[in-house]
Parts: C-alpha cells; sequence; structure tokens
C-alpha cells in the first residue's frame, strides 16, 4: 500500500510540474512545440519596446546594434520549456517555417555566434536570465505578421550548457504604424537560398529607390545567384534592379496578377 502511495504521489508531483505556468496562454497564430511548457509568461503595455535588426553588442558598457525598432505598445511574451530530446533551435526553425508558410515577412534572421552575445539576448533584450546560454546554441528572429497591421513576432530559440532548451516568443501590437521598414538584407538572401523563394507582399507595382536599393545589396551579397522576379511589377523591378547594376543575365522576369513581389531563385 504505502509503495502505491509513493507511486501517486510521484505522478502527481511529474503531472504538476509538467503544467503551464498559471494564467499563461498559447498565441492564436503560433502551434505550441510537441511535450512542451510555458515557464514564463508575461502580458502588458509597454513605454518602449525594442527589437535589434543585427547583431547585438556592449561597447564602453552600452548595448549596441547598427538598427532596431523601438515604440510603445501592447507586448505578450511566452517562454517555452521544451523536452530536453530536442534543441531550442529545433523549435525555433519550426516556429519560423509556420511563420512563413502563413505569410510573415522576416525582417531579421541571425544563428549561432553572429546574433552576438547570448547573455545580451536573454539579458538586455527578453529580460529572461533563463534563456541564456552558448552562443553558437542560440537563433533569433523578428518578423512582420501578415496583413494590414504591424504586428510584430519574436523568436528566439536557445540551448543552454546544461542542456535545457527553451524558445522565447514575443508578440509586439505597436500603439502607431511603424511604417516602412526595411529588412536585413543577409535575412533575405539567407530566406530565399533556405526556401527557394522570398514573398514581398507590400511592395508596390512602381519600383521605389529604398527597395530597389536594398534588392540591390541582396543581389550583391553573392554574385552567383540567379532569380526571377514575378508580380504585377515584375517588369518594372526587373528594370529597376539592373538601373542598380545588377546585370541582366542574373534576372528573369514573369508579369503575374499577384500583388506585390515573389522572387524565385534559378539553379
Amino acid at each position: 500500500m504505502r509503495a502505491v502511495w509513493i507511486a501517486t504521489f510521484v505522478m502527481l508531483a511529474n503531472a504538476a510540474s509538467a503544467a503551464d505556468l498559471p494564467g499563461s496562454r498559447d498565441f492564436d497564430s503560433l502551434p505550441r512545440y510537441p511535450q512542451s511548457r510555458i515557464v514564463a509568461f508575461k502580458e502588458q503595455q509597454v513605454l518602449e519596446r525594442t527589437y535589434p535588426l543585427d547583431s547585438i553588442r556592449r561597447i564602453s558598457g552600452r548595448l549596441r546594434m547598427s538598427d532596431q525598432i523601438s515604440a510603445s505598445g501592447q507586448l505578450t511574451a511566452v517562454t517555452y520549456l521544451l523536452p530536453e530530446v530536442h534543441t531550442g533551435i529545433e523549435a525555433f526553425e519550426r516556429a519560423r517555417s509556420r511563420l512563413l508558410e502563413d505569410g510573415a515577412e522576416l525582417l531579421f534572421w541571425c544563428e549561432g555566434r553572429e546574433c552576438g552575445s547570448s547573455s545580451l539576448w536573454a539579458n538586455e533584450i527578453f529580460q529572461r536570465s533563463a534563456l541564456y546560454g552558448p552562443d553558437a546554441r542560440q537563433a533569433y528572429l523578428l518578423a512582420r505578421l501578415p496583413g494590414d497591421s504591424d504586428q510584430l513576432m519574436a523568436l528566439y530559440g536557445v540551448t543552454r550548457g546544461n542542456g535545457r532548451p527553451y524558445l522565447h516568443v514575443e508578440q509586439f501590437n505597436p500603439d502607431t504604424a511603424l511604417g516602412i521598414i526595411l529588412p536585413n538584407p543577409a535575412t533575405l538572401l539567407r530566406q530565399l537560398k533556405d526556401t527557394g523563394e522570398l514573398w514581398l507582399p507590400r511592395l508596390p507595382q512602381e519600383p521605389t529607390a529604398e527597395w530597389g536599393a536594398l534588392l540591390a545589396n541582396v543581389l550583391r551579397l553573392d554574385s552567383t545567384t540567379r532569380v526571377v522576379l514575378e508580380g504585377k511589377g515584375a517588369a518594372g523591378w526587373h528594370e529597376a534592379l539592373t538601373q542598380e547594376r545588377i546585370k541582366a543575365r542574373r534576372l528573369e522576369a514573369e508579369v503575374s496578377d499577384e500583388e506585390g513581389l515573389r522572387i524565385k531563385l534559378l539553379h
């Protein structure tokens, strides 16, 4: 009988330890990673939230980054503890793929040491010391959610030195419109090579100087890349890129009825 009571106690203890933090919830737009649980949750209005659009570092005691988004608004932050047989980057990749499938636009994406110090991401950006791990075992992205809103979603996956994997997710609804946000060129190239295409639904049919220069910079990062441009404004964007001194042999254009611009990798 005593053994039965001990077994029951252990089962109840395990169930309690596997439960989510009371009052927490998942995001409607992002399914939970299997067998993970919520260990931290925050939902509040913030006067200023800053999201890096580049790697971060500390110089002369101050946090530095070359580009960022800062705004006031409504913040929801969820930290998931994952099963130890998986890694933080596995959960990160799954969440990233889901965001792209749903039409989110990546603004910045880094992995490993290229992100900068994990200590800074954990303690300065996300204020979650549990997210601190080896720099080589981290990944971060910031995405603009689909639709007409300016909602942002940030992902940070990490596996700590003790083997505990975490995925931290934040959704931010700014109080005022963010306006034009130009993605990081290296991020667009990484996405193009990873998925084979870029979908930029907000791009106008008539090319703009800002986006023309940005897309040209993406293609300059790898001079071997050849792409096909698809959409209503494909011909105009083809001309804009050639004016930015991207060789015409690297570009093809296929005019379609689709809004925005779709860029596909040619092999």
